[in-house]
């Protein structure tokens, strides 16, 4: 991967050992006048973005402005979730905007899915060496 970044896994939970480390992306959120340093959750079986409700409110999001609703599955099917936009960045990378699916949910990591962060990295995983690597897709001509 071409300008690869590599990071290690955070251990979420120091008791279950190895089984405990998870792939978590640091990167800074901005909405308008408003940054928050923040860790995502990289996730390949989710298929959206899902920003935690506080964090929305913290970049400065009103829940009543957000008129797209979208409905959320799993453990997050009981809770409304309304659709924005951020901008975020990467380490030296360049700012990409991503879709979220803010959530009202309180007790749920920033998680990064398939849309659209993983439409927007190229990500490798290295599981045994509990690491990972981010660098921006790479665009064919």
């Amino acid at each position: 991967m071409r300008d690869a970044e590599r990071y290690p896994f955070i251990s979420s939970e120091i008791t279950l050992g190895e089984a405990s480390f998870r792939p978590y992306l640091p990167l800074t959120l901005l909405h308008q006048q408003v940054s928050v340093i923040a860790s995502g959750l990289l996730d390949t079986g989710a298929s959206v973005n899902v920003l935690p409700y506080s964090m929305g409110v913290e970049l400065g999001y009103e829940w009543e402005r957000q008129t797209t609703a979208l409905s959320l599955t799993g453990n997050l099917a009981q809770y409304e979730a309304r659709v924005v936009l951020a901008q975020v960045v990467v380490k030296q990378f360049e700012p990409v905007r991503l879709v979220f699916a803010w959530t009202q949910a309180t007790n749920v990591p920033l998680i990064l899915g398939q849309v659209n962060f993983f439409m927007e990295f190229d990500v490798c995983f290295y599981r045994s060496q509990v690491e990972f690597a981010v660098s921006p897709k790479t665009i064919s001509e």
